[in-house]
């Protein structure tokens, strides 16, 4: 991250308390899948899921990639670490009406998320299209606009005092709304 004097607020990918638990699980189950009587099937099953899972885990812990930054210019939606390039997405202040914090249930679970609210008529970014768009209503508490424009708090950790003060500091008078 940038220094906690410098406006501009950074978070990378890297170790959280969930990407942590992801990559100790998987390796358990990697290890008990490797015991003898285990049967083949279950190996052949559960090596790639858990081995290569665990491993993928780790990968996007330690590649340090933007996952989200705020500056001058405007917001960085650091994309997939597997596709990173192609999922990357900058949005510049022009476009942007307002920050929204969510929160996605998934059973027991939930996912956080932070998006951008963009002006109507702002250019597609990865990942939208009208099959996005007619499905994310059915799937997602926020407008399909706002979940295209967002991204998951996995493998990074939001500092929402640093966001707060690096919108107010770059682009005042847009709003952070706090919907989780």
């Amino acid at each position: 991250m940038g220094t906690d004097s410098s406006p501009v607020y950074e978070a990378r990918y890297g170790w959280d308390r969930r990407t942590v638990g992801v990559v100790a699980l998987s390796a358990v189950f990697t290890a008990a899948l490797l015991l003898p009587g285990i049967p083949l099937i279950a190996r052949v099953l559960g090596l790639p899921l858990f081995g290569l899972g665990g491993l993928f885990m780790a990968y996007v812990a330690l590649s340090r990639k933007v996952a989200f930054r705020v500056d001058e210019t405007g917001v960085l939606l650091g994309g997939s670490p597997a596709r990173y390039g192609a999922t990357t997405a900058h949005v510049p202040w022009a476009d942007i009406t307002a920050f929204v914090l969510w929160r996605q249930q998934a059973g027991g679970a939930s996912v956080r998320y932070v998006g951008v609210a963009r002006r109507e008529g702002a250019p597609a970014l990865p990942g939208d299209g009208p099959t996005a768009r007619a499905v994310l209503p059915h799937l997602v508490p926020v407008p399909p606009e706002v979940a295209v424009s967002s991204r998951a708090l996995t493998g990074w950790h939001l500092d929402r005092n640093r966001l707060a003060g690096a919108v107010a500091h770059f682009a005042p008078g847009i709003p952070v709304h706090d919907l989780s």
